[in-house]
C-alpha cells in the first residue's frame, strides 16, 4: 500500500532551520505532485508548498514564501521541505501529501495520499 513517511521535525529556537523529509513507497513517485501542509492547534490545515512531478514548478503559501524551499529527489522517492528563519507561528504538525495533477494544488481536497505528520515546534 502507499505510505508517506515524514521525518525531521523537532523543537528548535526561533531563527533556526529544519529540513523535513517525506519518503514515499507503494506508488510511482515521479507520477505524483507532492505537497506540504501544516496544522496548528485549533487552526485549519494550511497549504505550505507544492512541487510538480519533475520538480520544475513550485508554489508556496504566503506565510512561508522566501523562507521555505520545497524539493524532491525522484531517484530516492523523497520530497523535502527546507525551513529557514523559523518563527513561533510556524509551530504545527507538518504533513506531506501526494496527488496526480498540479492544478488547484493549494487545496487539500484532491490529494490522494497523506502522511501521518511530523511535529515542528519553534520556541521564542
Amino acid at each position: 500500500q502507499v505510505q508517506l513517511d515524514e521525518s525531521g521535525g523537532g523543537l528548535v529556537q526561533a531563527g533556526s532551520s529544519l529540513r523535513l523529509s517525506c519518503a514515499a513507497s507503494g506508488l510511482t513517485f515521479n507520477s505524483y505532485v507532492m505537497g506540504w501542509f501544516r496544522q496548528a492547534l485549533v487552526k485549519e490545515r494550511e497549504f505550505v508548498a507544492v512541487i510538480s512531478r519533475s520538480g520544475g514548478s513550485t508554489d508556496y503559501g504566503d506565510s512561508v514564501q522566501g523562507r521555505f524551499t520545497i524539493s524532491r529527489d525522484n531517484d530516492k522517492n523523497t520530497a523535502y521541505l527546507q525551513m529557514n528563519s523559523l518563527k513561533p507561528e510556524d509551530t504545527a504538525v507538518y504533513y506531506c501529501a501526494a496527488r496526480t495533477y498540479y492544478r488547484d494544488s493549494r487545496e487539500a481536497e484532491g490529494y490522494d495520499y497523506w502522511g501521518q505528520g511530523t511535529q515542528v515546534t519553534v520556541s521564542s
